[in-house]
């Protein structure tokens, strides 16, 4: 959930720290001279791209050693919205110092963690989630010009939304970074299914052979199957007071997804874990009631008691659940 969604604030507290100070001060915008580049035995390369979806566009530089295919600098400039400001900045670092071989290997959730502040929040609004998906075409387009091939023969994931050029495991790992639930929330964080929509289900405007609808539902599988493998392996080793804060968290997560959530479900409710902070005697777990559990009576007495009592058997008995 976004920090603005979260705390009530303005969409810009949604932006990473990170993306709004490459917004007005990015490190890599600006350009490279063949003549320059020449005089060091380097060979120039520039790609452009655009991105039809929003009207953005990006120009990038390489300059390249040639006795090693190294990019020993790299350049930027970008026709677009902040977001694309700082992404294409950072895209270009990643760059440097790679191979091209293994720039090509950049793909757009490499640019997005890049941005993030923290591993698990998203660095920007899911609306804006496109604006990083011109560094997997452009870096590719680059490398097409430097190796004299076209620029799909480094084409290696399966492409599902062929309008986004978005690919299998992009989507997989978007939905399990964000706990994505929904194929609306997919479209939002990467644009895939927004355009012919052939991709969502069968029965589209063409046939495919992988559907958002399906992917979602193999993918959550996936999460809820791990989520039970963490919440065993929690309750067997007993290891939860040593855990990581996020290892933490996935672990209550997991113990609420088998034994709770389905019950505040089904009142038309649900909760979400919002902090966990550790002390000399307790381990206080922070919770939000959401739907018809906000405001329920019995939320802060029979419901807590249950969740509460649930987490101290299967985790640790320090545990204390304080809804906010």
């Amino acid at each position: 959930m976004a920090k603005a969604d979260i705390l009530g604030e303005s969409l810009w507290d949604a932006y990473s720290n990170k993306v709004t100070t490459l917004m007005n001060n990015p490190q890599h915008q600006g350009e490279l001279f063949e003549a320059e580049v020449e005089e060091r035995g380097n060979k120039l390369i520039v790609a452009d791209f655009g991105a039809e979806s929003c009207g953005d566009a990006v120009r990038l530089y390489w300059e390249i050693d040639p006795k090693n295919d190294t990019i020993v600098n790299s350049k930027f400039k970008s026709f677009g919205c902040g977001t694309a400001i700082a992404s294409s900045d950072v895209m270009t670092e990643l760059c440097i110092g790679k191979t091209v071989q293994e720039a090509v290997k950049i793909t757009n959730i490499d640019v997005e963690l890049a941005l993030r502040d923290t591993p698990d929040v998203p660095a920007v609004p899911p609306q804006k989630m496109h604006c990083s998906v011109m560094a997997y075409d452009v870096i590719k387009k680059a490398a097409g010009l430097y190796m004299n091939v076209d620029a799909e023969s480094f084409e290696s994931e399966i492409i599902v939304c062929e309008c986004a050029r978005v690919s299998l495991g992009t989507l997989q790992e978007v939905i399990k970074l964000n706990d994505l639930k929904t194929v609306e929330q997919i479209t939002d964080y990467t644009k895939a299914g927004g355009f012919c929509k052939s991709c969502i289900k069968p029965g589209g405007h063409e046939a495919r052979e992988w559907y958002l609808v399906d992917i979602l539902a193999d993918t959550r599988k996936e999460m809820d199957e791990e989520k039970m493998k963490v919440a065993a392996d929690a309750g067997a080793t007993g290891n939860f007071e040593t855990m990581t804060l996020v290892q933490q968290i996935k672990a209550v997560d997991a113990i609420v997804d088998e034994n709770v959530r389905q019950f505040l479900v089904m009142d038309g409710g649900d909760m979400e874990v919002i902090d966990i902070k550790k002390g000399d005697d307790y381990i206080d777990i922070y919770i939000r009631y959401l739907g018809a559990c906000n405001g329920c009576s019995s939320s802060s007495t029979g419901t807590l008691y249950a969740i509460e009592s649930t987490l101290k058997e299967k985790l640790s008995s320090k545990i204390r659940v304080l809804p906010i």
